[in-house]
């Protein structure tokens, strides 16, 4: 994987959000600069990569070489530094096939909403209003809202090689249920403490 060139470092909240609104790319996402992260990721390499990559079941990963990649953005100064990849048996099966399964994760430092979540407001009224999904949360037991990041600096990225030997290294995280009541599949969680147990390459900003 040729190392990434020339991407923006300091992202600005509103006027990446409109960026992806203009490209109709993932902008009502809340989670809009992990998303950020992938689109821009996926402009640089659209010449070189197939986008998206394999489709095993349900999953589609982001894009594929002779390998399938994820793309991934982790805040450096959360409490936890486990970065959540992909559905556990998509992912096996992408090695089986392919001999490796890659992650591009970019880490990033955030900045968060204001106590009048003045952001949070904008981006909603974007959006048109709250989703079904918000307004079936807030009628909930609880009504806590995350406060949103609304900037954020590219520090690093890591690209990272995992084979079949090395899914035994990885946690994996339940994901609850759907909509429909059936459980979702579990996915891989790596732990960034463990990077050095696995094949990597590091590429500061």
């Amino acid at each position: 994987m040729p190392k990434l060139a020339s991407l923006p470092v300091e992202w600005d909240g509103k006027a990446c959000v409109l960026e992806l609104k203009e490209a109709d790319y993932n902008w009502k996402q809340m989670e809009w600069w992990a998303f950020y992260f992938e689109f821009k990721v996926l402009q640089k390499l659209k010449n070189i990569c197939s986008i998206p990559g394999d489709r095993i079941e349900r999953v589609e990963f982001d894009m594929k070489t002779q390998i399938n990649w994820d793309i991934k953005a982790k805040a450096i100064k959360s409490d936890d530094h486990k970065v959540i990849l992909n559905d556990t048996i998509a992912m096996q099966e992408s090695i089986s096939n392919h001999g490796f399964h890659g992650e591009i994760i970019g880490l990033c430092d955030v900045e968060y909403n204001d106590r009048n979540r003045s952001f949070q407001r904008w981006h909603t009224e974007l959006k048109g209003g709250l989703s079904q999904y918000e307004i079936k949360r807030m009628a909930g037991p609880s009504t806590f809202s995350r406060y949103r990041k609304t900037s954020a600096v590219l520090s690093e990225i890591i690209y990272i090689l995992f084979d079949e030997n090395d899914l035994e290294k990885l946690n994996q995280m339940n994901q609850g249920r759907n909509s429909n009541d059936k459980p979702r599949p579990p996915k891989y969680m790596l732990d960034l403490e463990h990077i050095d147990d696995f094949q990597h390459e590091k590429q500061e900003i």
